[in-house]
């Protein structure tokens, strides 16, 4: 498991945009399969995009074409760009990474370590 700490996200009105970020320390991102989630109140946690070591994507059908997965090497963050936000966006957004590279699109592998960063979407 590896210590991520998310950060970025607030209120935003519908149709915004946010960018959220997440920092490892001591750990290199790169090399990780790497996943940002996200969980509503009274609902399951809902994979949102996934990036494999070498830099291919997955995103889920709700955010696709919103939102935007990538790795700041230089800074050793994972970053989710996000626009066009919908108030069915509103959730605590994690992120997560391990090293089964056979698995990187399985949110089954992934086990969020930090608080996660809340975003919320006003109508």
């Amino acid at each position: 498991q590896v210590p991520l700490v998310e950060s970025g996200g607030g209120p935003v009105q519908a149709g915004g945009s946010l960018t959220l970020s997440c920092a490892a320390s001591g750990y290199v991102l790169s090399v990780y399969c790497l996943g940002w989630f996200r969980q509503a109140p009274e609902k399951e946690r809902e994979e949102v995009s996934f990036m494999d070591p070498w830099g291919s994507t997955q995103y889920a059908d709700s955010v696709k074409g919103r939102f935007t997965i990538s790795q700041d090497n230089a800074k050793n963050t994972l970053n989710l760009q996000m626009t066009s936000l919908k108030p069915e966006d509103t959730a605590m957004y994690y992120c997560a990474a391990h090293t089964r590279r056979a698995w990187c699109y399985d949110q089954r592998y992934y086990i969020p370590w930090g608080q996660g960063t809340q975003v919320t979407v006003s109508s």
